[in-house]
C-alpha cells in the first residue's frame, strides 16, 4: 500500500500563510505610521485650534467636535488626503517629477507661516526618523533623498513610508487621517481643556466621518484639489502673535 502526498494542498496552505503574514505586516506598518508616538512632532501643533479656543469659537466638547470634523472635511479631505493618494502612486512608480510637483503644491498652499513651518518640520523629522531606522527602514531614507524634495512636506514624505507597504490607497489614507485626528483630539484636550472621556467621544465621532472624507479625497484630481479655508488662515495668523499658547500652530 502506497501513501501519496497532496502537494497541491500543501502549496495552497503555504501560500495562505505567506499572504496572512504579509497582510499582518502591512497592518502593523499602518498602525505604526498612524501612531502619535511617531517622532515627527505632530503633538506640538493644534493647526489653528488653540487660536479658535482663544477667540471663543471652541469652548467645550460639542464645539471642539464640530470644529475638528469641519476641518477634516473642509481642509484635510480636500488637500492633504488627495496629495497623499497621488503621492502614493508616484512613489510606487518612482516618478520624482510628480512628487516634486505635489510637494511644491503643499508648500505653496500653506496659508500662514506657522502652517508651512509645521509641514516642513514634520517632513524633515520623518526623514530623520527614516535615517535612524537604518536597514530596518527598507530603503525609506534613500527613497526620500533620491526624490530631491527641498524640503519634504509631511504629506508627501508620509506617503513615501505608506507606499512601502502593500495594499490599496484607501487603507493608507485611513491611517493618515486617523493619526491626524488623534493629534487634533489631544490638542483639544489640552487647549479647551477637556477630559479624556470627552476626547474619546470626539474621536469616536471622527471615526465615523473619516471613511467618507477618505472616499471623497480619492475622487479628487489635480484640478479639484484645493486648500482654501480663509477663516482658519486668519486664526492661524493671529496665533503667531497670541500672548499665551501651548502649541506651535
Amino acid at each position: 500500500m502506497h501513501r501519496t502526498q497532496d502537494t497541491t494542498t500543501g502549496t495552497a496552505t503555504m501560500d495562505t500563510a505567506t499572504a496572512e503574514v504579509t497582510t499582518d505586516a502591512g497592518l502593523l506598518q499602518l498602525l505604526w505610521l498612524a501612531s502619535p508616538a511617531l517622532p515627527v512632532g505632530g503633538f506640538s501643533y493644534s493647526e489653528g485650534l488653540e487660536a479658535a479656543v482663544e477667540a471663543g469659537h471652541v469652548d467645550g466638547e460639542a464645539s471642539a467636535s464640530d470644529w475638528i470634523t469641519d476641518q477634516l472635511h473642509l481642509s484635510l479631505a480636500r488637500s492633504d488626503l488627495p496629495v497623499v493618494a497621488s503621492a502614493l502612486t508616484a512613489w510606487r512608480e518612482g516618478d520624482h517629477a510628480r512628487l516634486q510637483a505635489l510637494n511644491a503644491w503643499v508648500l505653496q498652499t500653506r496659508e500662514t507661516r506657522e502652517l508651512r513651518q509645521q509641514t516642513e518640520q514634520m517632513g524633515r523629522s520623518l526623514a530623520e526618523w527614516a535615517r535612524s531606522l537604518g536597514e530596518l527602514g527598507d530603503g525609506l531614507a534613500d527613497r526620500l533623498m533620491a526624490a530631491r524634495l527641498d524640503p519634504p512636506s509631511y504629506p508627501v514624505a508620509c506617503a513615501c513610508a505608506l507606499a512601502s507597504r502593500p495594499g490599496p490607497a484607501r487603507q493608507a489614507l485611513l491611517a493618515f487621517a486617523f493619526g491626524w485626528a488623534e493629534n487634533m483630539v489631544q490638542a483639544a484636550i489640552k487647549s479647551v481643556p477637556l477630559g479624556q472621556g470627552a476626547g474619546q467621544r470626539i474621536l469616536a465621532r471622527l471615526s465615523r466621518h473619516i471613511p467618507g472624507a477618505v472616499d471623497h479625497a480619492l475622487t479628487l484630481g489635480d484640478t479639484e484639489r484645493q486648500a482654501f479655508t480663509p477663516g482658519l488662515a486668519i486664526l492661524s495668523a493671529r496665533h503667531e502673535t497670541q500672548y499665551s499658547r501651548l502649541f506651535r500652530s
